[in-house]
Formats: structure tokens, C-alpha cells, sequence
């Protein structure tokens, strides 16, 4: 009973999003649904009655070629209207899908930026997002499709219907009875599709991303290095065959159940057949007739036929749709509160971390672990550590795309978990040591930093001068306007530390209160990486920063400096006061500096 409800659950809210979608063209295809659903009666009757005059007229001259002309006229007409409104049908459908699949897929982006970091770090998550994107582009259509089919073939049916029984009430009923068997092996057969596509979901999804490194520029210098094409094919192959066999014994099986189904229609139209000629030779009807009942049965049977199969694509869509909207469905954990505190402008004290620690949901091993430490508003910090000391999921926590497991994060004494979501991360400019590269042009790529300036060309320039990338973009073809990347045509490819600087005047756009840079130099040369400092002590001046970086020359100019090991805070001071300690810190200094001495 519960999964039934979902059922229809899930074919209020199709129907309710192709509405909201288009209402010009679902209220166009209900039109012209009626209207197509009771010309088939039409059909038949004109042909009753051009059957019948032409018996009668048989050897009376040309008045009973004129009444024959009549109904041969009207014949003609109808057949005209029918396939105008198949045209207009086909239309309207047409028009209406793509405007669905647009809307479904802007729904689907919608909630994939709504939803936070923590999901896309969880393969459970992707396997969902795969089967939503699987079914989001055509699922809700075909769905309503088959609802205004059923509706269409109803129409038809009942108008059939009726006329059958004018002849004899139990035809309907051998009617019914013989379309029966194909309804249930329908929804039998979509209940295991449906449990076999969520076996399937980890496959191809492998198989996906075996497509992806032999077709992507960011795999193809090690593919051909390693030689690892022919494996890659083999693999993907592999997976794909494997889900293609599976999927032919389903289809077999469809096969042989529906060729077995369609026995009993066979003998139905036998038994009618036999009954409608029996009743025409008595007499009791004429041969107009016994061609418009053997016809209205056949076309009954046919209706009949579609309306179930409709059913049983309307269940199956609804099952698919499940897969949509258990993805739609998901819930942000980063949540804003109901009434967020005011954040101050600019900030007064400073940021805390007290008694924080954070480990993944799904995850046994802390990654941060009892930190407790104070940034004073206006000072430069940097974090220090070996890789996996957990610098880079410290400002995760303070960016918000994870809260803490427990303790809490304060700016000025307020919790960030009171504070409105966007406006926090408004006053956050941040450069990640995986900085994206957009394959569109350098004027977006450094626009992205501050939206609301995405046309203001001089505050594009300053950014991109105090990166150091303004000489870059001189040299483009096409300046400001060059596509970057290969994507594209006419894209220009960078170098890692061209790329670097672009992403470093993103950050400088962005008119933050909090500067955070993660190996923001990392492949930068001496010269360029000196460059951006001083820009960068510019920058920051009246700001608060953080600074992460594993060469620790850079981080002399910071007014302190916290040292991580295991998730934890084991040193705190100047670079100075830290090497006098001879700890973790005066040990990775002295690493680094014998390979410039």
C-alpha cells in the first residue's frame, strides 16, 4: 500500500512540474487529446454508412452516386482533421518536451549547488545523482505523454464501447478478458526493470568514468605515457557488455511474454468475428454494420491494448521517477538559521575556533581534533603542516561547506552557524590549492570572483594586475575576451602557473573581509611568487588572512604562524619565536632550506 501511494505520489508532483513548465502546451495537448479520442467513432460510422449506400444503391443511377459522394466527402474531411490534429499533437509534444527537459535539468542543477560538499564526497551520492540524471531528461514526459495517451485511448474505448454494445453486451467483456494477461506481465515486467536498473547503477557509472579518462585532456598525457588506452577499452567494454547481455535476457523475456499475451487476443477476435458474420447472415444486421463492429472491435481491442499499456508505462515511469525525486529530496546539513545574527562590518575581534573537531559522517578517523585558536581581526596567519595534517579542512570548516563535529566557530563572539550562509561566504574571497579552471573567457574566469562586477572592466584589470596575470592576457589574442582552455574552439590553453595567477586575481575581485590562500603560489616561479606576495601585503592591509603554504620562506611575513600535526595545533608563534622552540616547524624549515644552501 505504502510503495502504491508513493506511486501516485510521484505522478502528482510529474504532472504539477510539466504544468508549471509549460500550461500554454499541456492545456493545448489536452485539447487536442478529446478531440482525437472521438474520431475513431466517427470513422467508423461514416463508414458504416458509406457501406451500406453503396449496397442499397446498386443499380439506381447517379442520385446514389451522389449520396455515395457525400459520404466519401465527409470520409475525406475526417481523415483531413485527423491527421491536422496528429500534426498539431506531435507538435505540441515535441514543443512541450524540450521545454521539460530544460526545466527538469534546471531543477537538477539547482539542487546539486544547493546541496553541500559533505554529499559529493560520498559515492552513495553519486549513484543517486547518476539515476536522477538518467531519468530526469525524459522521465516526467513520458510520463504525461502516457497519462494523455490513456486519456485519448479512454475516450476512444468508452465510445467503442457503446457501440459494441448496441450489437451485444458480452462483447465488451471477451473485449476486457483477452487484454488482461498483457497488463499484469506489463507491470510485472516494469517492477523488474526497475529493481534491475539500481543493480546496474555502480556499472555503468564505472563504465562512464572509463569513457571519461580515454576522452579527457587532463588524462591524456598519462594514457598514452603508460599505455593505458588498450586497458581502459577492455575495461570499459567489459562493464558495458556485461550490462548489455543483462539487459537482452530482460529483453528476451519481455519478448516471449508478450508474443504468449497476445494469444488470447487472437482467439477473442476469432470468437467476434464469428459472431458479428453469424448475426450478419441471419439477417439481423447489415453489412455496413458487420464491417463497422468487426472494425470497432479490432480498434477496441487496439484501444484497449494502448490504455493498458499506458497503465503499465504509467507505473513504470512512476517507479523511474523515484530515482528523480529521491535525489530532489535530499536535504542541505548546511543549513540557515531561521533568524541569522548581523555580521559585523568590518569585523571587530577577530575569528575563534574553540574546542572544534571534524571527522566525516561515514568515517571512524577525526580529521581535526580539540582545535582551539584566535585570529585577531586585521592579522595574517599562516598554517603550517605535512600533507593530511588537516589545514585544508580547517578552511573548509571556516568557509562553511562542512560545520564542525563538535565545538564551534565564532566571528566577534557569534557562531557562523547563526550568520546567513551567503552573506558569510560574501565576505570570504578564497584561493583552494585545486583552483577551478572555467573553460570560458579570462574576463568570466576572473568575474566569477564577484559576480555583481562581472562587467566592470577596470575592477577586472586592477585584480588581474595585482595577480601578476594582467601581462599574461596581454599576449591572448583576444585580451580579456580569449576563451581559455581546449574545451572550446579557439580556446588558449595555460600554463599551471598562468592558470594560477587567473584564479589569484578571481580572489582579489572579490571585496572580502577574510583572505584566505591555500598554496596560492605553489607553481609559481621565485620571481612571479615574490611578485604576488608584495601584491599581496597590499592587499591584506586592514584585512584578516590566512595563508597556507608548504614553502615556508613564504610565510615569514605572517604575524603568526599555527603548526598542525594530526588534525591537531602543536605550535603557535613568529617564524622566529618557532625556530628558537627547534619543533615540528624548526625541523620542516631546516628540511627545506639545505636544498638552497
Amino acid at each position: 500500500m505504502q510503495s502504491q501511494l508513493q506511486l501516485l505520489k510521484n505522478l502528482k508532483r510529474a504532472i504539477a512540474l510539466v504544468w508549471q513548465s509549460t500550461p500554454f502546451w499541456a492545456t493545448l495537448t489536452i485539447i487536442l487529446v478529446f478531440l482525437q479520442g472521438l474520431l475513431p467513432l466517427a470513422s467508423l460510422y461514416l463508414m458504416k454508412l458509406l457501406i451500406d449506400t453503396v449496397t442499397a444503391g446498386i443499380g439506381k443511377g447517379m442520385a446514389a452516386f451522389y449520396d455515395v459522394l457525400a459520404i466519401v466527402i465527409l470520409v475525406g474531411i475526417t481523415a483531413l482533421i485527423t491527421n491536422l490534429l496528429r500534426a498539431l499533437s506531435g507538435y505540441a509534444t515535441q514543443a512541450q518536451s524540450q521545454i521539460v527537459t530544460d526545466s527538469v535539468n534546471d531543477i537538477l542543477h539547482s539542487k546539486s549547488v544547493e546541496l553541500d560538499l559533505e554529499y559529493y564526497e560520498n559515492a552513495n551520492f553519486y549513484n543517486s545523482l547518476h539515476r536522477a540524471q538518467q531519468e530526469a531528461s525524459y522521465r516526467p514526459q513520458n510520463l504525461l505523454n502516457s497519462l494523455l495517451q490513456l486519456a485519448q485511448n479512454a475516450i476512444s474505448l468508452v465510445a467503442i464501447a457503446a457501440l459494441l454494445l448496441s450489437l451485444h453486451w458480452s462483447i465488451s467483456l471477451v473485449l476486457l478478458a483477452a487484454a488482461l494477461p498483457v497488463l499484469l506481465v506489463r507491470l510485472q515486467q516494469s517492477k523488474i526493470l526497475y529493481r534491475q536498473q539500481k543493480t546496474w547503477t555502480g556499472k555503468e557509472r564505472m563504465a562512464w568514468y572509463f569513457h571519461w579518462m580515454l576522452t579527457l585532456n587532463s588524462y591524456a598525457k598519462e594514457i598514452r605515457l603508460f599505455d593505458l588506452g588498450s586497458l581502459f577499452r577492455r575495461r570499459y567494454y567489459n562493464l558495458r557488455q556485461e550490462i548489455r547481455q543483462e539487459k537482452l535476457a530482460l529483453a528476451r523475456q519481455r519478448a516471449i511474454a508478450d508474443f504468449l499475451t497476445q494469444l488470447s487476443g487472437i482467439l477473442a477476435i476469432f470468437a467476434v468475428f464469428s459472431f458479428i458474420a453469424y448475426q450478419t447472415i441471419q439477417g439481423e444486421i447489415t453489412l455496413g454494420s458487420l464491417v463497422m463492429y468487426y472494425q470497432g472491435f479490432q480498434r477496441g481491442q487496439a484501444f484497449l491494448g494502448q490504455l493498458l499499456s499506458n497503465i503499465a508505462s504509467l507505473y513504470e515511469n512512476s517507479l523511474f521517477l523515484s530515482h528523480l525525486y529521491e535525489f530532489l529530496d535530499l536535504k542541505p546539513t548546511i543549513a540557515n538559521p531561521i533568524h541569522p545574527q548581523w555580521l559585523p562590518q568590518p569585523f571587530q575581534k577577530g575569528l575563534r575556533f574553540e574546542n572544534v573537531s571534524f571527522q566525516y559522517p561515514h568515517s571512524r578517523r577525526p580529521l581535526l581534533e580539540d582545535i582551539n585558536l584566535t585570529i585577531p581581526a586585521g592579522e595574517t596567519v599562516a598554517l603550517v603542516g605535512e600533507n593530511g595534517a588537516g589545514k585544508t579542512t580547517l578552511i573548509k570548516l571556516l568557509c562553511r561547506l562542512y560545520d564542525p563535529t563538535n565545538g564551534r566557530i565564532t566571528i566577534d563572539g557569534v557562531d557562523l552557524r547563526e550568520l546567513s550562509v551567503i552573506d558569510w561566504r560574501r565576505n570570504i574571497s578564497v584561493v583552494f590549492q585545486d583552483y577551478v579552471r572555467y573553460n570560458l573567457t579570462v574576463r568570466e574566469n576572473i568575474g566569477f570572483g564577484n559576480i555583481d562586477h562581472i562587467d566592470n572592466h577596470p575592477d577586472i584589470i586592477k585584480a588581474a594586475q595585482k595577480s601578476g596575470a594582467e601581462g599574461i592576457i596581454s599576449r591572448l589574442p583576444r585580451g580579456y575576451d580569449t576563451m581559455l582552455g581546449t574545451q572550446f574552439e579557439e580556446g588558449e590553453e595555460l600554463s599551471i602557473g598562468e592558470w594560477q595567477k587567473v584564479a589569484i586575481a578571481r580572489a582579489f575581485l572579490r571585496p572580502a573581509q577574510l583572505l584566505i590562500l591555500d598554496e596560492p603560489t605553489s607553481a609559481l616561479d621565485a620571481e612571479a611568487e615574490y611578485e604576488v606576495f608584495e601584491q599581496f601585503r597590499q592587499l591584506i592591509q586592514g584585512k584578516t588572512a590566512i595563508l597556507i603554504s608548504h614553502r615556508l620562506s613564504t610565510v615569514k611575513m605572517v604575524d603568526r604562524i599555527f603548526v598542525l600535526e594530526n588534525g591537531s595545533i602543536v605550535e603557535t608563534g613568529s617564524h622566529e619565536e618557532l625556530l628558537g622552540v627547534g619543533g615540528t616547524y624548526a625541523r620542516l624549515f631546516a628540511i627545506q632550506a639545505k636544498y638552497y644552501q
